[in-house]
């Protein structure tokens, strides 16, 4: 049975910070953050700058992409010797693409305790004032970096109805709004950048606009791309709609797969129809 968190067992805290002003800190998550004996930072010297803001003074472990393996013996080791930790991010929420999950799964896997400290997320920030549907939704996170791998992780989300949420930089913000265009067309979208900061701004527009705007280059992006509206009627053949994505690096039997799902009907019919008329 999976402990709770009235054991008396150690615990790892996951605790939300802000993502921009200091003030977004909850009250509860100063006083995690004074009470574990040991908080896992993803950058000390960015969380250093919010611990002496709210006078925490607890020590500090490095805890990020590149030591996160060889650093989860340790920190199960103490957790066994009744050590408590809390797990930050640079800004947001650990996990939401930033170092996290391993650890996360590490604890519970273990038996420890696992403790959500909700507070600042960008995600939910920029959806609720984009103006767009709010749920349902997914999150995508990153896009990967080379544009083959990102127009096809975009395309199989094209017919999904629901409103799409991805992070980008501003150094490919230009590149990333034109493969938009090309997957979804004339959507509406709202981009978020800066957010809770000083030059907190939202742009609201279609796709279509988009590609002709100059967006800052500065500060991260969340983008939020509205769901597919439209009812589907396909004008090609089950094989040419099948080679369309084999065309974006799928392979035959993934291409049937979304196929299926993209006309709503069975994978057996989607198999047999192809074979017959390929």
């Amino acid at each position: 049975m999976q402990k709770s968190f009235e054991t008396n067992s150690s615990k790892l805290f996951i605790v939300s910070t802000p993502i921009g002003n200091l003030s977004d800190m909850t009250y509860r998550a100063v006083d995690v953050l004074r009470m574990v004996d040991v908080i896992l930072a993803e950058d000390t010297r960015n969380s250093g700058v919010l611990l002496k803001h709210y006078h925490i003074e607890t020590h500090m472990m490095s805890y990020h992409e590149f030591n996160k393996n060889e650093k989860e013996n340790m920190i199960l080791r103490m957790l066994e010797e009744g050590k408590n930790f809390a797990l930050i991010s640079d800004a947001g929420t650990p996990g939401i693409s930033d170092p996290g999950y391993e650890i996360i799964k590490a604890c519970i896997d273990h038996g420890f305790d696992v403790i959500p400290i909700p507070g600042a997320s960008a995600i939910l920030a920029a959806l609720i004032t984009s103006g767009l549907v709010i749920q349902p939704f997914t999150f995508i996170g990153f896009l990967p970096r080379k544009s083959s791998e990102a127009k096809s992780l975009l395309a199989s989300f094209k017919h999904r109805k629901e409103t799409l949420v991805i992070y980008e930089s501003p150094l490919r913000i230009q590149k990333t709004n034109q493969m938009l265009y090309e997957i979804f067309g004339k959507r509406n979208v709202s981009y978020a950048r800066e957010l809770t900061k000083k030059f907190e701004t939202i742009y609201r527009m279609s796709l279509d606009e988009a590609i002709h705007e100059t967006f800052d280059q500065r500060g991260e992006y969340v983008i939020v791309i509205e769901g597919n509206k439209e009812e589907e009627h396909f004008d090609i053949s089950i094989v040419d709609h099948i080679k369309q994505y084999i065309d974006l690096g799928y392979d035959e039997k993934e291409a049937m797969k979304l196929v299926a799902k993209d006309r709503k009907m069975s994978k057996s019919d989607i198999y047999r129809i192809y074979k017959i008329e390929q």
